[in-house]
């Protein structure tokens, strides 16, 4: 099927000929591609499970995308957005204990308010990165070196007790990003006090603690 006038060679579209209509249809897909590929994998996903989604008919949908990869590719990015943001937001000029505790309630506020996008990034990682690995290697894997060498700096000035930026990281993404990858099993755990969304705080005292305490100087 030839792309529409709304695509560019690469099956992106040129958002910028794109009326309010056609916008309001691109989120409607994308909004409905992110609850499908959650829940099914990129593998297991289809186009015609999108549309269905979506509440339109499959040639509709070609209009705005010409392949599943498309959307799954405008998602990624979004994501990667949203997700590099607080990692972007650690300032080398300020207290390195507040901007530890900063970053922390931040990737918590994102596992609480995009928990589809998390679980969505986690699929594409535990497939082995196919279609991220290039965004990992580059863009990703720049910001946290960066970031790894002010937290080092923070460390060998004596603000922080040492240990390896990198995967303190790490543990930061692996503790934050449970409460998203594993709601369904923290819901069922904590019962009762998992209503709503009232266990995030218990959360971010908690890792707070566990963190920012570890890392002050004993001194």
């Amino acid at each position: 099927m030839p792309l529409s006038k709304t695509h560019s060679k690469n099956g992106r579209t040129n958002k910028g000929r794109e009326s309010r209509i056609q916008r309001e249809k691109r989120e409607l897909i994308l909004g409905a591609a992110l609850e499908v590929f959650a829940a099914h994998g990129f593998r297991g996903s289809t186009i015609d499970q999108i549309a269905d989604a979506a509440g339109m008919s499959k040639p509709n949908l070609l209009y705005y995308f010409a392949r599943k990869e498309d959307i799954h590719q405008s998602l990624i990015e979004r994501l990667m957005d949203t997700w590099l943001d607080p990692l972007k937001a650690i300032d080398a000029n300020g207290d390195p204990m507040a901007e530890i505790c900063a970053y922390i309630k931040r990737k918590l506020e994102i596992s609480r308010d995009f928990p589809k996008e998390s679980r969505l990034f986690a699929n594409e990682i535990l497939q082995g990165a196919p279609r991220i690995i290039s965004m990992i290697e580059g863009e990703l894997k720049t910001l946290v070196d960066e970031k790894a060498n002010v937290i080092q700096g923070w460390m060998d000035a004596g603000k922080l007790n040492p240990c390896d930026p990198h995967h303190l990281l790490f543990s930061i993404w692996a503790t934050t990003q449970h409460y998203a990858d594993f709601d369904v099993q923290v819901r069922a755990v904590l019962a009762r006090d998992a209503q709503g969304d009232t266990h995030f705080e218990g959360a971010a005292t908690f890792l707070e603690n566990l963190f920012c305490k570890g890392l002050a100087p004993r001194n």
